[in-house]
């Protein structure tokens, strides 16, 4: 269990923060801005929440916890070394991605296939959905970067990538399964 007792520590002041194993970085590191991501992306998900029914909210609510084992896991460098911890150390598991997938696939079925590229709007939870996607989207990108200079758990990054398509397709189940997207037309302004 967590306990806090003081809000502001002061130990951030110089630029540095501390990493979930003690260590400290730059709080403008990769690994930092990685999980700082994942948590403006949660942040994203509770607007959406705020637009959902009973069934999105759920879901969006299991989405915003993964989140938060995400940041768990990112915060934590040299994964070769959780073995030697007191302590099991949280990671990302395939079974989380799993999900995502089984709730895309059942997502899926419900929607009209794609003939055009749709722009980011429709209803209101379509528009935070889409919010949402987008800032996975980054922090996957983050992520990828990280992962080419320090070691990152890959369920980490197929999690991300799974959550914007999770994302995607929300969006356009909120939007009367997809018969309300907004289509984008090219060049419709020249």
């Amino acid at each position: 269990m967590v306990v806090l007792n003081k809000i502001y520590t002061k130990t951030g002041d110089a630029g540095e923060t501390a990493l979930g194993n003690g260590s400290r970085v730059a709080k403008h590191s990769t690994r930092v801005t990685s999980y700082g991501t994942v948590d403006e992306l949660n942040a994203t998900v509770g607007l959406a929440r705020l637009h959902a029914g009973a069934e999105a909210d759920a879901q969006l609510a299991m989405i915003q916890n993964d989140l938060f084992d995400l940041g768990a896991d990112l915060c934590r460098p040299d994964m070769e070394k959780d073995a030697d911890e007191e302590y099991p150390v949280l990671r990302m598991t395939d079974a989380q991605v799993a999900r995502l997938e089984a709730e895309l696939d059942a997502m899926t079925q419900s929607v009209e296939p794609l003939r055009s590229f749709i722009l980011p709007g429709g209803s209101a939870l379509a528009a935070h959905l889409h919010l949402c996607r987008t800032v996975a989207r980054r922090a996957e990108r983050l992520c990828v970067e990280l992962a080419t200079m320090e070691s990152v758990n890959p369920a980490a990054v197929k999690y991300l990538n799974r959550l914007s398509d999770w994302f995607f397709q929300a969006a356009r189940i909120a939007n009367d399964d997809g018969r309300d997207d907004v289509l984008w037309v090219p060049g419709a302004n020249r």
